[in-house]
């Protein structure tokens, strides 16, 4: 069976600058998430950055892309509407799967593909956050205890302005009393997606060896099967049809 191929994009940018991720992240927060990957056998990944040529999401980068994973934060902005449409059609149409992290709520590839503005309350704090599986028949929660306790992480609260997400897998809580939806799963077309919360840059939440579980178990569900190929447009009746 053929590795699932995995690209994963982030920005790069709060890595040079803010010497408390650089403390976390040092080689770059999306080879942190990457290399969680590549521990298992199943998977192979590549990395992706904002400052690319085309944003290192080239047509023949995608085409080789079997699941993408994207955490993005301070320059949504300055992603091209080019390169979000040939993302959104390689997940709608050709089925590529999409990993969702954290502040990457707000990109515009999620926004496009949700519909709604995604925003949400928010604090940091270092408050405790404990995420509560909720769906532990799912398989994204494969291997996991009934619930992840991170020590020190940004707050999200809701309302979280999504859609009803297709399946929720978890539920956290923060120390000052938020909750939020923060695995969620969607089906949009061909494509499978996860929304997944924790991750704020300046804590190491990508080294916690659950998280990391969570992600490579999304990856997993959101690849694409070797399923029936779809069919559109004028069809001939599979039975004789009596005609007047």
């Amino acid at each position: 069976m053929s590795a699932i191929r995995v690209t994963v994009w982030g920005e790069f940018r709060h890595e040079k600058k803010n010497p408390e991720v650089t403390k976390h992240y040092p080689i770059g927060m999306h080879e942190v998430i990457a290399e969680g990957i590549r521990k298992d056998a199943a998977f192979t990944a590549r990395t992706a950055t904002l400052d690319a040529p085309e944003h290192g999401l080239t047509k023949d980068v995608l085409d080789q892309t079997d699941v993408l994973v994207w955490w993005g934060h301070q320059a949504h902005d300055e992603v091209s509407d080019e390169i979000v449409a040939r993302v959104k059609e390689r997940i709608v149409i050709g089925g590529m799967g999409l990993i969702v992290l954290h502040s990457g709520h707000f990109s515009k590839i999620f926004k496009a593909l949700m519909g709604t503005t995604c925003d949400l309350k928010w604090r940091e704090a270092g408050d405790k956050e404990r995420i509560w599986v909720i769906n532990p028949g799912h398989p994204i929660a494969a291997g996991l205890g009934e619930r992840i306790e991170i020590g020190e992480e940004e707050m999200y609260g809701e309302r979280f302005d999504i859609p009803e997400p297709d399946e929720l897998v978890f539920i956290s809580w923060f120390t000052g009393g938020e909750v939020f939806r923060s695995g969620c799963c969607f089906y949009r077309g061909a494509g499978k997606i996860f929304y997944f919360r924790p991750g704020h840059e300046t804590f190491p939440t990508y080294h916690n060896p659950e998280v990391q579980r969570v992600i490579a178990n999304a990856v997993r569900w959101a690849a694409p099967v070797d399923g029936p190929k779809v069919v559109y447009g004028n069809a001939q009746p599979l039975e004789k049809l009596d005609r007047v």
